[in-house]
């Protein structure tokens, strides 16, 4: 039988305790060897070795990046392999303790829009992406990588019309896309109930990844220019402060709660839904005024180990998810997906099968502040809203499983107008902000990395940066 196991990552509930300010209070998962250093804690599937956090001789390097989720490291990677500065990562936590680790991994453009501010930036991700896992061996060992093409499935004759609409842009825009009628879905996947007005566009080049996996193909890769005083990590190290010289100057390094970190060249921020906050804190004792209105948004996503009752050949995502990612607080409105007014809450089915077998299904999207405690009556939505397009799971009840689950959660990056903050900060331009990718952040992580490092390297852009840029939104 198949288990929704117990609560993966727990970040802790409130903000001040993410970044932990004032003290640190390691996972529980966390180990220790007789010698007194702490052990990596072991993600989902036991993929993650473990090993002995690093710590670097030096503390000045070219670059402090502060987040070690996949917008960090990615950063990190970028500047490690196309310069020659040296890298420092800092992190309240561990990798995949954020949103990285607690979604499903989609790499997709099939809920991307053409002609968007965020449509060359996704674009441009995707293609890094796919270029990466050709030069990888085994891009399945390695990434979790997986070419299920994508099906956003549409219920309804409104949405019928809406996903051939879609399609003819994606079309014009260069992306490969089908629509799917309700008869040609069903051979596609027997398994699906979407009812007599049934269809999907259907975009055969999407992926997806393994977080996991690829968090540590790319920490693999980037502590490879250990041996050179390239690269240093100080996890579960907080940051609490920047150094400056003076309330004017340029920023010179990180203090956190362990070490001084000097940062010659650039300061990255790519602290996820924490970066408004921990910047209000890092800058507090200055005269500057930086105010990033990024905010965490809460999902659930459950995980099915050795389900065998569900068969899916793609990836497939409820077409209501495309207008569930701009719902904002606190004016929500009910549509054909499950949407909560009096809780800002949202669920829109998603439903794949991961590199190891798993089934996972979701989601979620809440607006609930830095709260990542485990509501059951939000799960329990969940796969009643599931069973609607998956007869299969109707035999099923999730307290049938409560004892034995898997449930992600997580916090994205979530700002007002949709678009992610990339870019130096005008009153400290040695400083540059990487956050705000929503849901999307494992999709259009290396062309962030990408821009960041050729702004940094005054380098020319490959997509307009304008449309991120910090100015007007964050001072």
């Amino acid at each position: 039988m198949a288990t929704i196991s117990t609560l993966l990552v727990k970040p802790s509930s409130s903000s001040a305790k993410r970044w932990n300010l004032r003290s640190v209070s390691p996972p529980s998962s966390i180990n220790t060897n007789r010698t007194g250093n702490q052990l990596r804690a072991e993600p989902v599937g036991g993929r993650r070795r473990r090993r002995a956090v690093i710590s670097a001789a030096s503390r000045s390097f070219d670059v402090v990046v502060i987040g070690a989720g996949i917008i960090g490291l990615s950063i990190a990677r970028e500047f490690l392999l196309q310069s020659d500065l040296s890298v420092a990562v800092v992190d309240a936590s561990l990798p995949c303790s954020g949103a990285t680790g607690a979604g499903q991994g989609y790499l997709w453009m099939a809920h991307k829009t053409p002609g968007t501010d965020i449509w060359e930036l996704a674009m441009r991700s995707q293609r890094l992406w796919h270029n990466l896992a050709d030069t990888v061996n085994d891009p399945l060992k390695e990434l979790g990588w997986k070419k299920t093409g994508s099906l956003l499935v549409g219920r309804t004759a409104k949405e019928s019309c809406q996903l051939k609409k879609r399609v003819q842009e994606l079309s014009a825009a260069g992306v490969r896309a089908q629509f799917m009628s309700n008869s040609e879905l069903e051979l596609e996947e027997p398994e699906l109930a979407a009812g007599q007005e049934g269809c999907a566009a259907f975009l055969p080049d999407d992926c997806q990844l393994d977080a996991y996996r690829t968090v540590e193909f790319i920490e693999k890769g980037n502590r490879l220019f250990e041996s050179q005083g390239r690269y240093a990590e100080y996890y579960q190290d907080p940051a609490v402060g920047l150094l400056r010289s003076g309330s004017q100057g340029k920023v010179d390094g990180v203090k956190t709660k362990k070490n001084t970190l000097y940062g010659k060249k650039a300061i990255i921020v790519a602290a996820g839904c924490w970066t408004g906050l921990l910047m209000h804190k890092l800058i507090e004792e200055y005269d500057t005024i930086v105010d990033v209105p990024v905010q965490p948004r809460k999902g659930f996503l459950i995980m099915l180990e050795n389900f065998n009752s569900l068969r899916l050949n793609h990836g497939l995502m409820e077409a209501v998810y495309v207008d569930h990612q701009t719902i904002s607080p606190p004016s929500i409105g009910f549509s054909s997906g499950a949407v909560d007014d009096a809780q800002n809450l949202s669920i829109s089915m998603t439903a794949t099968i991961d590199a190891t077998g798993n089934l996972l299904i979701g989601s979620s999207r809440q607006f609930t502040g830095f709260n990542t405690d485990l509501d059951t009556r939000i799960i329990d939505r969940i796969w009643d809203h599931a069973q609607q397009f998956f007869p299969a799971l109707k035999q099923f009840t999730v307290a049938s499983f409560r004892e034995h689950r898997k449930v992600r959660i997580g916090l994205r990056p979530y700002m007002p107008d949709g678009k992610p903050v990339i870019g130096p900060i005008p009153s400290m331009p040695n400083v540059v902000l990487a956050t705000g990718h929503e849901g999307s952040g494992l999709g259009m992580a290396l062309g962030t990395a990408e821009m960041v490092v050729d702004m940094v390297l005054d380098r020319p852009l490959k997509v307009d940066h304008k449309p991120f840029s910090v100015a007007s939104r964050c001072c």
